[in-house]
């Protein structure tokens, strides 16, 4: 049986810009916002935060930036995936040396690994650190399903400490949970079913979403955790325009938008990524009026 790294809300955050470069200070700013709200753990370099287009050391710098504001506030997850193992290997090392008490490690994309692929890829960053590893299937993104049977046999490896699923499948979560149990933690990575998720049993919520709203995605998961389930599905219905706009374009196009719109300004994001188009914005503003976050 493994203990979760963390239960709740876990937020993963944006990385700013100023001017294409990595923006230190409004970096600060959000991650005291984080804390602020009683959020638990902060995945920095992940999807959300562009760890696609961020060069391993400015990787590095945010992971060592975090870490120097973040303390022991909330546990700082570092986004450490790659296609290629041995380029895993090594950023996964090298988060480890700056200061990441976990990482968040992508499925390897565009090769479409069998099992056995997935599994050694998994095994050998696992084994490179001594830090814990959450896998992270995120499948629209990365062209390929993990498997439960994957997760049947890495959930054995000391330090794999659970799992992050991207899905709109249900049955999936609870076939992992059924197969699985207490040796790998199972959280939401998806904002619009976290609290269906956690009835299932996940442990809470890696968030888009708490970007905007940390307090109100922080009550949800406590309510969830706490079996308070009506006020849970209350929180997760109210959030429901906010997190259809989120995802009307590509994460994190529109979460920064949304930023911008709430008075934190992090820069657009890089290309191919463009800014959230006029129609989007729209519905964006309206949903973030619902909630009480714009006039």
């Amino acid at each position: 049986m493994k203990k979760p790294l963390f239960t709740g809300a876990c937020t993963a955050l944006v990385t700013p810009f100023l001017d294409g470069k990595l923006n230190h200070p409004m970096l600060r700013q959000l991650l005291r916002r984080q804390t602020d709200a009683g959020i638990q753990a902060v995945v920095l370099a992940g999807t959300t935060g562009e760890g696609a287009t961020l060069s391993d050391p400015e990787k590095l710098t945010l992971i060592r930036l975090g870490k120097e504001y973040l303390q022991d506030k909330a546990l700082l997850i570092a986004g450490a995936g790659s296609n290629d193992t041995a380029h895993a290997v090594a950023l996964a090392q090298a988060a480890e040396e700056a200061g990441a008490d976990a990482l968040l490690v992508v499925s390897p994309y565009y090769n479409k690994a069998t099992e056995d692929g997935l599994c050694a890829h998994y095994l050998k960053i696992a084994q490179s650190v001594h830090i814990p590893v959450i896998l992270y299937n995120v499948p629209s993104r990365t062209g390929l399903d993990i498997p439960v049977s994957v997760y049947r046999r890495l959930c054995r490896v000391p330090n794999i400490a659970g799992v992050k699923e991207a899905t709109t499948d249900l049955k999936k979560i609870a076939q992992i949970l059924a197969a699985c149990g207490p040796d790998l933690p199972v959280w939401s990575g998806e904002d619009a079913l976290t609290a269906p998720m956690m009835a299932l049993g996940a442990q809470g919520v890696i968030s888009v979403a708490a970007n905007v709203c940390p307090v109100e995605v922080g009550a949800l998961a406590q309510a969830a955790l706490a079996g308070d389930f009506d006020t849970a599905a209350a929180l997760q219905l109210r959030l429901l325009p906010l997190n259809e706009a989120l995802f009307s374009q590509v994460n994190p196009v529109p979460v920064k938008a949304a930023m911008e719109l709430i008075g934190y300004d992090c820069g657009v994001c890089r290309l191919p990524l463009t800014e959230l188009g006029d129609r989007d914005r729209m519905k964006m503003v309206e949903a973030l009026r619902k909630i009480g976050y714009v006039n």
